[in-house]
């Protein structure tokens, strides 16, 4: 073939070469949206992202497939301090976030000789954990071998690691008075006898509870559990309010979290005599598909603290029922900016997909942690 012809064959090429890099460019655009739309930090919740830097503050790049939402977009992935909104109010006057078995999490190493078989139950390290907002830390401490052992389990090894409560139905001091009194830690048990020889506070003294497990995800229904009173009982002033399978799924957790959650709370404050909960314990606590349980706590603050709609709507000094007129949820959550999650969380099936930064039902039930608060 003559050079003449080969151009000719160049040039009759050229359209073909452009049609496909324009559809590879139109894949680009379809796979990676924002990249061309936000970026840098400046992705709002729901917006789509490729890395964790593409979202704004308080902010993670994720996806979830259960609820057929494939592409990453940015979600929320930190609380609002509702002590930054209204201050000086009583300790039950709040709603927390608590993660069941805080300590149980995904490709965290076991120890030489210890081997795993617990569930996985959260995604990153507890010191995240509570940078991220989280106040509540469910966990199963044994005494065993003479250390503590942490374990979660169905015939399992355990994994090793190294009085002004208020007794009949009272509101419990501020916040504020907890923290200028350096009572920044409350710890529950489940074992009665260890209130009078150990003065560790017996959990169903101060609080009632809904069933754990599968019976408390059932729509529409939330008993208590067996040892606890009552849930509209008024002699403890605190109502714990579980809400995550038996069997945790990693995939699921972001569809359970959207919802369905929002449905359940409802549920549960009606059969609390429509009182709202104080701690809202749950699985994976950063899957969501937008708001997850941090717009769930918005809500539930909003209600408790000033009778309104969201948190945001609260207007310190003024009288309960008085909101403020907000029309759409602020883009950006109140953060806080000690802690952020920078990984990139791929919603699949894999308990493994999952790569955060680092890494406790017998003797203690669970503990609330306020060392963050100022």
């Amino acid at each position: 073939m003559s050079l003449v012809d080969g151009s000719r064959g160049a040039a009759a090429l050229t359209p073909l070469v452009h049609f496909l890099l324009q559809l590879l460019f139109s894949s680009l655009l379809l796979m990676f949206p924002t990249s061309f739309s936000c970026s840098n930090g400046a992705c709002q919740v729901l917006e789509s992202c490729v890395a964790a830097t593409d979202c704004g503050p308080g902010l993670y790049c994720g996806n979830c497939p259960a609820l057929g939402k494939n592409q990453p977009f940015c979600t929320r992935g930190q609380a609002t301090m509702p002590t930054s909104i209204i201050g000086g109010l009583p300790f039950n006057k709040y709603t927390w976030l608590v993660t069941h078995n805080s300590f149980s999490i995904v490709d965290a190493p076991s120890l030489p000789g210890v081997q795993r078989m617990t569930f996985y139950n959260q995604e990153d390290t507890v010191t995240n954990q509570l940078r991220n907002g989280v106040r509540g830390l469910m966990l199963d401490m044994y005494d065993f071998e003479g250390d503590i052992w942490l374990c979660h389990s169905f015939r399992g090894q355990c994994f090793n690691f190294t009085a002004f409560m208020p007794k009949k139905g009272e509101d419990w001091p501020t916040v504020t008075e907890m923290v200028q009194d350096n009572h920044r830690l409350l710890v529950f048990t489940s074992d009665a006898s260890k209130e009078a020889e150990q003065g560790v506070a017996y959990q169903w003294k101060y609080l009632v509870e809904n069933e754990s497990g599968d019976p408390g995800v059932v729509h529409g229904s939330c008993p208590n559990r067996k040892e606890s009173k009552p849930l509209n009982s008024r002699s403890p002033s605190l109502f714990l309010m579980n809400y995550f399978p038996t069997y945790p799924v990693q995939a699921d957790a972001c569809k359970e979290h959207s919802t369905p959650l929002t449905e359940m709370v409802g549920t549960c404050f009606k059969a609390a005599g429509h009182v709202m909960p104080n701690f809202l314990a749950v699985n994976f606590y950063m899957r969501s598909d937008g708001g997850g349980v941090f717009d769930a706590l918005d809500r539930m603050n909003g209600q408790l603290m000033c009778g309104c709609s969201t948190v945001a709507a609260c207007q310190a000094g003024a009288p309960y029922g008085s909101c403020k007129n907000i029309s759409l949820p602020p883009r950006s959550p109140v953060t806080n900016p000690a802690g952020s999650f920078s990984g990139f969380v791929q919603f699949t099936n894999s308990a493994f997909s999952v790569h955060p930064q680092d890494y406790f039902w017998a003797l203690i039930f669970f503990a609330l942690l306020m060392a963050y608060f100022p």
